[in-house]
Formats: C-alpha cells, sequence, structure tokens
C-alpha cells in the first residue's frame, strides 16, 4: 500500500488543528479541537499542556473518521505549534506546572537583567532577535526564581509542539526555529548559545537537543498509537515554530519571494541564505524550515485586532445591522470603507493601539487618528485603519529590503488575505503586485506537512513540495494611488517620530494617576 497522507497538527493558541494533506493533491480534511488559555494575573497567560495532548488525541481520531482512511495509509506526522512557551517538564514526561505560553509578559525584571549582562546589542546579534518578555528564556528565569520548588524538578524545557513530539515518541527534541524562540540559541550557528545560556542562568542540561525541522526524530510508540488509533512506528518529522511553518506554507522557499501575514498581528518575511542583521534592530530573523535557508522578519502587534478594535467600538450599530442582513461584519465594514478614495480626505490612523514591536519596538506608543475633522464619518476612520496598518507594514518591507531581503514576489496570507479592500490597499501601499495563495488560511499546516514531506522523501526538497501544496488564487495589481501612498508613508513615518515624546508623557500621566481619581 502506497502511504501518500500526511497528518500535519497545528497547536494554536486558541486550539489545535489536525489537517490531512495528500502529497499528490494538497489538503484533504481538517479537525479542530479547542482549549482554553488561563489568565491568573494581569499580563500572564498559561494553558496545560495536557490540554494540547488531548487535542492532538481527539483530533486524530476526528480526522481519520471524517476523511474515512486508514491509519496505515499515513507516511508521516509533522507538526507546527505555538512559540516562545515554557514548558517545564519532569523526567517521566509529566509537566510540573502550567505553560507559560508566548502571550505572557511576566519576565520584565528578567529580561532587563538578561541584557545588562549580555547587551542588547550583542544579544541581537547572537540570536537574531530583540529579546522581550516574551522570550522563552526570561521566563525560565521566572521560574527558577520565583518558583524554585518547581524548576528544581525540571527535566527538560519544551515548547508545545516538542511537549507533543514527546508524547508520541518519547524522545526529548527541538528544532532550530522554537530553539531561536528562546532566546538562548545562536542564530549562526545553529546551536545553543553559551554566552546567552550562561547569562540566563539556566543549566544547559534543562535544553533539548536541536534537529534539523526535516528530521525523522522518533517513531509513534505503541502507547501513544494506543490513545489516538496512529499505527506504531509511524514516523514522527519535528515540523517548525507556527511562524516560520506560515513562511513555507506561503511558498517562501528561496531568496527573491516574500509573503505578508495579516491576521491578529501581522508581519513581513522572506528568505535568505545569511542571518540579516539590522544596525537599528528593527527586524530579525528565524531559521527557515529549510536547512539551508533562513527567514528575516519584521512582526507588529496591531493588524486585525486593530480592525476588530474598530468593529467592538465604533461600529456597534453596524454590527446588528449587518447580523440581520446575513452578512458578516466585516464584510459589512469593508463595504462602508472602499468607498472612501485613497488617504481617507486626510485622515491618518497610527495603528500602536498596544504599543509596536517592528519597526518601532516601543510598548509606549499609542494608537492616533490624526488630521480628523467634521467632514469625516465613520467610513473614513474605518478605511484609515485599513490604510495604517498597511503604512505599517511598508516600514518594516522598507526596512527589511535596507538589510538585503530580497521582494521579487509578494504573496498574502492569513485572515486579511481574504479582504479585497485590505489586499487592493496593501499593493498600493507596497507598489507591488501580491499573489493571494488559494488556501491562505491554512499556511501554517502545509508548511508543517511540506517538512513532513521532505523528511519522510516524498519530495526531494522544498522548491519541489511548494510547487505541488502551494497554489495562487489571484494576483493584486498595485493602482495609481500607490504613488499617492508613497508620499502618505513620509508623513505616517514623520506622524510616529513628532509624537513619540507625546506617547512617554501620557504613559508616564497615566501611570502616575493610577484610576483617574487622583
Amino acid at each position: 500500500m502506497r502511504k501518500h497522507y500526511i497528518v500535519a497538527y497545528d497547536l494554536g493558541t486558541t486550539g489545535t488543528k489536525a489537517v490531512l494533506v495528500d502529497v499528490d493533491w494538497g489538503i484533504i480534511q481538517t479537525f479542530f479541537v479547542p482549549y482554553k488559555t488561563n489568565y491568573p494575573a494581569p499580563t500572564w497567560a498559561e494553558q496545560n499542556p495536557m490540554d494540547w495532548w488531548r487535542a492532538v488525541v481527539l483530533g486524530t481520531q476526528g480526522l481519520l473518521q471524517a476523511a474515512k482512511i486508514s491509519a496505515d495509509q499515513i507516511a508521516c506526522l509533522a507538526f507546527s505549534g505555538q512559540m516562545m512557551g515554557c514548558v517545564p517538564l519532569g523526567k517521566d514526561g509529566t509537566p510540573l506546572r502550567n505553560a507559560i505560553i508566548w502571550a505572557d509578559q511576566r519576565a520584565v525584571e528578567q529580561t532587563e537583567r538578561l541584557l545588562e549582562k549580555v547587551g542588547l546589542e550583542q544579544a541581537y546579534r547572537i540570536t537574531g532577535h530583540r529579546i522581550g518578555p516574551a522570550y522563552s528564556a526570561p521566563k525560565m528565569m521566572w521560574l527558577k526564581e520565583r518558583e524554585p520548588h518547581v524548576f528544581r524538578q525540571v527535566y527538560k524545557f519544551l515548547q508545545a509542539k516538542d511537549f507533543v513530539v514527546h508524547k508520541l515518541t518519547e524522545v526529548w527534541v527541538t528544532d532550530p526555529s522554537d530553539a531561536s524562540g528562546t532566546g538562548l540559541f545562536d542564530i549562526k550557528t545553529l546551536s545553543w548559545s553559551e554566552v546567552m545560556v550562561k547569562a540566563a542562568g539556566i543549566p544547559p542540561e534543562l535544553l533539548p537537543e536541536v534537529r534539523p525541522s526535516v528530521d525523522v526524530v522518533g517513531e509513534v510508540t505503541y502507547k501513544a498509537a494506543q490513545e489516538t488509533g496512529l499505527v506504531p512506528g509511524t514516523p514522527v518529522v519535528i515540523g517548525g515554530g507556527d511562524g516560520v511553518c506560515a513562511t513555507a506554507g506561503a511558498g517562501v522557499v528561496q531568496p527573491g519571494i516574500g509573503h505578508v501575514y495579516l491576521g491578529s498581528s501581522a508581519w513581513v518575511a522572506g528568505a535568505s541564505v545569511e542571518p540579516l542583521f539590522d544596525p537599528q534592530m528593527r527586524t530579525f530573523t528565524w531559521p527557515h524550515l529549510s536547512p539551508q535557508l533562513y527567514s528575516p522578519n519584521g512582526t507588529m502587534h496591531n493588524a486585525g485586532s486593530s480592525l476588530e478594535w474598530a468593529s467592538d467600538t465604533l461600529c456597534m450599530l453596524e454590527k446588528k445591522l449587518a447580523e440581520w442582513l446575513g452578512l458578516s461584519p466585516y464584510d459589512f465594514i469593508e463595504q462602508r470603507a472602499e468607498k472612501v478614495r485613497p488617504g481617507s480626505e486626510g485622515l491618518l490612523f497610527l495603528p500602536y493601539l498596544m504599543g509596536e514591536r517592528s519597526p518601532l519596538w516601543n510598548p509606549n506608543a499609542r494608537g492616533v487618528f490624526l488630521g480628523l475633522t467634521r467632514k469625516h464619518e465613520l467610513a473614513h476612520l474605518l478605511r484609515a485603519v485599513y490604510e495604517g496598518v498597511a503604512l505599517n507594514l511598508r516600514t518594516i518591507f522598507l526596512a527589511l529590503q535596507e538589510v538585503g531581503a530580497e521582494f521579487a514576489t509578494m504573496r498574502v496570507i492569513g485572515g486579511g488575505a481574504m479582504s479585497r479592500l485590505w489586499t487592493r490597499i496593501l499593493a498600493d501601499v507596497l507598489g507591488m503586485p501580491l499573489q493571494i495563495t488559494a488556501a491562505p488560511l491554512e499556511a501554517t499546516s502545509i508548511g508543517a506537512a511540506m517538512a513532513g514531506a521532505v523528511g519522510v522523501g516524498l519530495a526531494p526538497n522544498f522548491e519541489v513540495v511548494a510547487a505541488r501544496f502551494v497554489t495562487i488564487r489571484e494576483s493584486v495589481e498595485p493602482g495609481p494611488a500607490r504613488i499617492f501612498y508613497s508620499h502618505l508613508h513620509r508623513v505616517f513615518v514623520d506622524a510616529y517620530a513628532a509624537l513619540t515624546d507625546v506617547f512617554e508623557r501620557l504613559v508616564l500621566l497615566e501611570e502616575n494617576t493610577g484610576d483617574g481619581s487622583r
């Protein structure tokens, strides 16, 4: 029997998606299992690792049943997962506490101490990243300091996908992309950094072996097979972190191809043969799923989340009307916004509702509507939000080009790729054609499946498997507005620079007044 199916697992923040991929035809079936995030304190975010495992078990069983295939037709399993977590495990593989996930910001003090020891610039040069509280290393330091009784029992720290791989195979491994998200990994040597590990005070034996993303790291054990319905001995390919898998799943598998991810957050990413370092540290670099490549990247916090804020805050009546008409609220919003001409009649939106990462790295940046007059209506505000996100992505795009990233072709994935208005604005703002992939919501799973296909020899390399798995639905060409937007972008950049001091003063005032009663 020819084994031509791959099961790719995407361990996300809201749940795990199991995806059945035919090596010749692409995605056949998906099955999603949700789980919860716990918020035990302000800025904290945790999940129970056993919820991930239960989701994989239920997802596997549901997928096989829905697709009506036999488990012995599966060539391999491959993984993508949420990154930058802290999953402390005992020697028997049991979680010692809830996982501290990527969204957790508790380890601010630990981050500051780590960077004081190493230096911000040296840490960036070693890791390829501008280390912050979201990274795993400060969270490990927090655990050592605040919960020493737990830390003393730690046998290994893993990431989400690595925990599930251990449950399936009993091996302790990670891949370069997830290792990079710890802040303890040398981006050039692709090994744990002695400098960073020593500065963090983490015993090196607590870190797992790092294997290439395409490696078959083990096989499904008899015990795991009994729980999941899989066949014992099924090969397991480690895969990579979700962002890096999404890059491969967009078909970004060689220099010259780039992509924009438009979701709650957004990023611009490409492929390069070497890490790309920015003297201003605006961008960062991940190891690619392909062992021969890297992925330069710049990520912004506030993309779809800005539109969600506008919808929830400004469009309550419109949302009810959309529901009554049987429309998606976002389709209704888009219909309003597309009636406004480029530039929103002099209204500019700075999309910094939760501070910002790339290119500013300023947690104190704030959202702004600039240029508001009495002529402006709701539709102008909505279009300005779409434009503000696109303008910030242009800043990231230009920063990546400055450090050597090549973008002859640009693709779009994520939920925002379904918006004709947003992709049209983005094409105009970037000034180049955009390719919309046929499955923009499944790029992460496709990337994991690509690693699986290469790993077990079903495809010789990423270029070949990308040609099979990644197809283009449509191309969006830039229009005459691209010239206007190039001028507007300069105003956008200058507006942030002019307001930087104002943001700092507002934050200081907010901190000093508390709830505003004094």
